[in-house]
Formats: C-alpha cells, sequence, structure tokens
C-alpha cells in the first residue's frame, strides 16, 4: 500500500509531478496491500496459460495450408480433444500448485525488497533488469535441466514433460509438481539478486511464460520478433530437444543458446541442422529425393 494519502502528498514526497503512469499507478494501488498485488501473477498465469497458447491453435485450424509450412515436426498432428486434455492437466497442476505456491511464497518478495512504491522504474530500467533476469534464470535453468536428464532425475520427475514428443503450446507448463517447484528457483533468483519493481516482476514473469509457450509451440514462425535476440533458441531449438527424447544431451537451455555452445551440449543439433542442408542442397542440384529432405528431421542425432 502506498505511503501517500493523496496525489499531492505522492507529488510532494518524490519532488515532482507524476506522469500519467504513476498517476494510473497511485489511482489503482493507493488502498490495496502489497500482498494483493503480488497476487496479481495467480491472475495473468491464468489468462497467459489459457490465452497465448490458444493463438498457435487458431492458426493452425484457419490458416492450415499456410502455416503447415512453418511447422517443426509436420507428420504430428494433435486434434481440439488432444490440447484441451494438456490443458486440463495444466490447470489443475495451476490450482493444486502453482496457485497456492504464490499465496504462500509473498514473504520471500518482501524479504529480497521488490517495492511497490513511487516513483516508477524507467523504461530502460526495466529492460536492464528483465535482461538481467533472463540471464540468470538461463543458466541456473541450464545446470537444473541437466540434472533432470540423468537416469534419477528423468524417470522420477521430467519424463511428465516429454510426453509431449512434439510439443505444444499448452504443454509448456506440462510437468511434474516437483520440476514446477524446483524450476521456480532460477525464476525467483534474478528478482532476488536484482530486486525491482512489482511491475518488473510482473513483467518478467508475464514474459518468462509466454517464451517458454512460443518455444514449445511446435511452428517456427518467420515474423516472430524473438528472432531478433541475440543467441536465442526459439521453437526449433527446444523442439529438437523434445524430439529426441529422453536420451537426449542436446539443447538443455531455456532461452538462449550460449551455455549449450560452451559446454558442448548443442552437437547433436548443430549436427541435425548440417545434414538437413547437405540433403535439400543435394536435393536441389542433383535431383534427389525430396523425400529423403523430409525425412531429415527425423533422424536423432545426439
Amino acid at each position: 500500500m502506498l505511503p501517500y494519502a493523496t496525489l499531492q502528498h505522492a507529488e510532494t514526497a518524490i519532488g515532482r509531478s507524476l506522469t500519467a503512469a504513476e498517476t494510473l499507478w497511485f489511482n489503482y494501488t493507493a488502498n490495496m496491500s502489497d500482498y494483493i498485488l503480488y497476487c496479481h501473477n495467480i491472475i495473468f498465469l491464468f489468462l497467459i496459460f489459457t490465452i497465448v497458447p490458444l493463438f498457435y491453435i487458431l492458426i493452425e485450424h484457419l490458416f492450415r495450408d499456410y502455416i503447415t509450412a512453418y511447422k517443426i515436426q509436420p507428420k504430428v498432428k494433435y486434434s481440439l480433444y488432444d490440447n484441451f486434455k494438456c490443458y486440463k492437466d495444466v490447470m489443475r497442476m495451476f490450482i493444486l500448485v502453482v496457485g497456492p505456491l504464490q499465496l504462500v511464497s509473498y514473504p520471500s518478495i518482501q524479504m529480497i525488497g521488490v517495492r511497490t512504491s513511487l516513483p516508477l522504474p524507467s523504461l530502460m530500467e526495466i529492460i536492464s533488469q528483465l535482461t538481467v533476469y533472463f540471464l540468470i534464470e538461463d543458466y541456473t535453468n541450464y545446470w537444473i535441466h541437466r540434472f533432470f536428464h540423468c537416469k534419477w532425475g528423468y524417470e522420477k520427475i521430467h519424463k511428465v514433460h516429454h510426453e509431449y514428443t512434439a510439443p505444444i503450446g499448452f504443454a509448456a507448463p506440462y510437468a511434474h509438481w516437483a520440476e514446477v517447484l524446483i524450476l521456480g528457483i532460477p525464476s525467483f533468483l534474478g528478482p532476488a539478486i536484482v530486486p525491482g519493481h512489482m511491475i518488473t516482476f510482473w513483467l518478467w514473469i508475464a514474459l518468462r511464460q509466454i517464451e517458454a509457450i512460443e518455444t514449445h509451440s511446435g511452428y517456427e514462425l518467420p515474423w516472430t520478433l524473438t528472432k531478433y535476440i541475440p543467441f536465442y533458441g526459439g521453437a526449433d531449438y527446444h523442439d529438437y530437444h523434445h524430439y529426441v527424447g529422453g536420451q537426449t544431451q542436446s539443447n538443455f537451455a531455456s532461452v538462449f543458446t550460449y551455455c549449450d555452445y560452451i559446454y558442448g551440449t548443442d552437437k547433436g543439433y548443430r549436427y541435425q541442422k548440417r545434414l538437413m542442408q547437405q540433403l535439400r542442397y543435394g536435393s536441389k542440384e542433383n535431383g534427389g529425393s525430396y523425400a529423403a529432405a523430409a525425412a531429415a528431421p527425423g533422424i536423432k542425432s545426439d
């Protein structure tokens, strides 16, 4: 709850007039507790888990002839029922684990110092903090993900997430309850190391989940803005990890590709990409079989 009785008191406290965004924030949060503001994450996550994957379902059914060219595993098709079943399982986990975790984890937010006060952070501050959050989460998630692919971690926990060898948007948060809890640690580390404003925290949680849905979408769309982010993995990169399955030792990173490159865990993926290029080139130059090139994604190399 803001410690200002009126807009004038707020302006006096920060020594200047409030911006339009700060006035809006004041009017919305003046009589709202910080706990309730933090719990907005529950609403945001519910909306993201529900609405964002629908985008891929809609374009798949409304623009099938056009969009098929960008489907990473075109031979695998999921019905609307399959998507709904996945969504139902995700919502069950959301109600039983994610939601309650949000409700009880507020003391940790107080402890690290995520603020709700004025002034609001600048755009540059938000972008720089989000960049740090993504980098910290990506690095720590990489090593946790590698642990999940050891025999015990995979058999006991991670194999639930790999039930979808051709991932779909709704399957991004589909996982064992223990994995949901453990992967909350990398997401929390960034804000713990570089605490910011509640708005930045909201954006971090929302953008990370939207990114996860994109990389599990099953489509490598040409117009996605994330293509312009340096070292960004994307859907094709993570799809390979799911396709190879439990035995994979490739593409562990959640967002970027630098960890896999540094630690040598992208060799299978890079080999497959080279092989596909050779097959396609040979088909065009030498009249070879396009079927062979189309079959290249089915070659599991790791």
